[in-house]
């Protein structure tokens, strides 16, 4: 169970409103890995004299896993009391110590509305509490909105207003203020707006004079491009009635190029989250990372994918620490709309995915529903460690390799060995024995099917918000031919990420299959709108939409491209021989029909025809006569 979540047991529980303050060590795993005996004393030495403090300040300690500390107060002026105490005695006693001796806490502290249950404690007003500590500074605290106005005339503190924060899962951003503890900061108030001196009509005049020296500025200057705007009439394909984005890979400006698949994770991340509104077009990561490594201008990127914003940024990790540039550029106005820098610690980084997504939203003026806004927030796990072997596993798998595949299977396990209730985990555990029958490398592609099954369904079991669970989920049951449960994972998956391009052409495979011919037409023109520049399966899809609808040029133009990258790729040429035999053009099918045999010597029909997916007889039926005119053979010698 995460902190944050709530929870119902046999025990009674109990809603109250209370404070609490969440504390860590910065760098702990360094700190850890350099001297773990002498860590492990201090942090117990530490954890006792907070605990003490706590309990002084009618507090009380909840919990404390690692270099976690958890505890409770009835009143906020006494958790910051308390928090102010500690920071202070902690210091006293680092001040003694080496620099790489040092443990230095950062608390936040959150007034909320939480369940207890027993001895522990659950609800969002954690979450806040743990997601404000992480904004705080070494030996500092940080505290909510809630908190500050609990204690703003109460104690001889300064406080430092540092803006508006998203939180994760939770709707509506935090405001944050941070404690001034120096004894000359008392009674100061930094960044926040003071009630203006000027009455109403001095305000007035001052808004005129305001307007009229713009609007002067605007005449006798107007605003240069920063640099050369993308033309709507060069666009590859034409910008739809809402807003449109492209995220470019961020840059990896890390000494360490294996940090790579860092960077790429949070890339593809956001890219997800973004496709979770139906009011955006995001394009898809198979076409953005045709740009990685890559020095490209805004207005090509923007042209050639047929959008009118584009997110690019970098990643620097170090440590502990991450710095993200990120910022928002309008190629067709030729100006940047937001730009950011964040310098956070590394296990932060969720809340920073939310926190850059949510400005991007902001900044194209969308407007979320409670149901978006949850689903943006929806990470899955909140253990650092196991998300980062999932994004390194995303890597591997993406080779679509046996060794790449088996190294992203590992990868899932350890995964799971560190949050055994990870979504993700399990799904690209799952994928990777069904991408093994896809490639030919299982050696009994019956068990691996059931392995797929059974770890994608769990996948969807631990997380119903999971769009990519129910897109391959959906396409298993197509195997199973299990139709309508088919069509209902593939609806789902649409529902939960609307934008999402992988989602849109799982579902024309199953239209397909399922005899939904113009549907599958439908959804893999559009998952190809989302992806202009696609992996070879995914015209291979389009091109099997084609055939099933009877437009049989059309399904020949697709899977040509299809070839283009993968041209020993065995069912692109089939249907790319059936095409052509539908559409007249017999000779090009016997040539398609020879390469069939080369790859596969030992195809038959007969075979073939037990493989068949369609629900249709029909349509299996014209599938295999197509096949049939152009020359394969209706047996081999295994199959007498």
């Amino acid at each position: 169970m995460l902190r944050g979540e709530e929870m119902t047991t046999g025990q009674k529980t109990e809603r109250k409103l209370s404070a609490i303050l969440s504390a860590d060590v910065k760098g702990y795993s360094r700190l850890m890995s350099d001297d773990e005996g002498h860590t492990i004393k201090t942090l117990k030495e530490y954890r006792n004299i907070m605990s003490e403090i706590i309990t002084s300040h009618s507090g009380r300690l909840v919990d404390a896993p690692g270099d976690n500390l958890l505890a409770e107060f009835s009143s906020a002026v006494n958790a910051v009391q308390g928090s102010v105490e500690i920071q202070k005695t902690l210091k006293a006693r680092n001040d003694e110590l080496p620099d790489d001796r040092k443990l230095v806490f950062r608390i936040g502290i959150n007034i909320g509305d939480i369940v207890q249950d027993g001895s522990s404690l659950y609800g969002e007003g954690i979450n806040i509490a743990a997601r404000i500590e992480s904004l705080a500074d070494p030996g500092g605290v940080c505290i909510s909105r809630n908190a500050y106005d609990h204690i703003k005339n109460k104690l001889k503190l300064g406080y430092e207003y540092i803006g508006e924060h998203s939180v994760k899962n939770i709707k509506d951003p935090v405001r944050v203020y941070k404690i001034l503890m120096d004894d000359e900061d008392a009674g100061k108030m930094i960044g926040e707006n003071k009630k203006s001196f000027l009455k109403p009509l001095a305000w007035s005049t001052v808004i005129i004079a305001s307007i009229i020296f713009i609007a002067y500025l605007f005449v006798q200057k107007p605003a240069v491009p920063e640099f050369e705007p993308a033309s709507i009439d060069n666009m590859a394909h034409p910008l739809p009635d809402k807003p449109s984005i492209a995220v470019l890979p961020f840059d990896n400006m890390s000494n360490d190029k294996e940090q790579d698949y860092f960077s790429d994770g949070i890339t593809e991340d956001i890219i997800t989250a973004l496709s979770k509104t139906s009011k955006m077009l995001v394009i898809s990561r198979n076409s953005t990372f045709t740009y990685k490594g890559k020095a490209v201008k805004i207005r090509q990127v923007a042209e050639e994918l047929g959008v009118r914003y584009v997110l690019e940024g970098s990643f620097r990790k170090d440590g502990d620490r991450i710095r993200i540039t990120a910022q928002l550029i309008d190629a067709l106005s030729g100006h940047h709309m937001w730009a950011d820098r964040y310098d956070r610690d590394l296990k932060d980084v969720f809340a920073l995915q939310d926190e850059i997504t949510m400005k991007i939203l902001t900044a194209l003026q969308m407007e979320l529903t409670d149901g978006e806004y949850a689903l943006i927030s929806a990470k899955g796990t909140d253990n650092l460690q196991a998300y980062l072997k999932v994004l390194q596993a995303r890597e591997f798998f993406y080779t679509m390799t046996k060794d790449g595949l088996l190294m992203a299977r590992r990868l899932c396990e350890h995964a799971l060995s560190m949050d055994p209730k990870y979504a993700a985990a399990y799904l690209y555990l799952g994928s990777t024995h069904f991408m093994e029958t896809r490639i030919g490398s299982s050696k009994s592609p019956q068990d691996s099917l059931k392995l797929a099954f059974e770890y994608v369904t769990k996948a969807k079991a631990l997380d119903e918000t999971y769009a990519s669970a129910s897109s391959i989920l959906a396409f298993l049951y197509v195997m199973r031919r299990q139709y309508d449960q088919a069509v209902a994972e593939s609806e789902r998956a649409i529902a939960l990420e609307p934008s999402s391009g992988a989602a849109h052409m799982w579902m024309s495979y199953v239209h397909t299959f399922a005899g939904n011919h113009e549907e599958a037409v439908r959804q893999a023109e559009y998952a190809i709108r989302l992806d202009p520049f696609p992996i070879y399966w995914w015209y291979r899809g389009l091109g099997s939409a084609y055939f099933s609808a009877g437009r049989y040029e059309e399904a020949v133009a697709a899977c040509q491209k299809a070839l283009r990258s993968a041209p020993d790729d065995i069912v692109t040429h089939l249907t790319l021989t059936t095409a052509y035999s539908w559409a007249g053009h017999l000779k090009e099918a016997q040539d398609q029909a020879k390469e069939v045999l080369r790859i596969n010597p030992k195809f038959s029909l007969k075979e073939q025809a037990k493989k068949s997916l369609y629900r249709v007889q029909e349509d299996g039926n014209r599938f295999i006569e197509g096949l049939r005119m152009a020359g394969l053979p209706e047996t081999n010698e295994e199959d007498r």
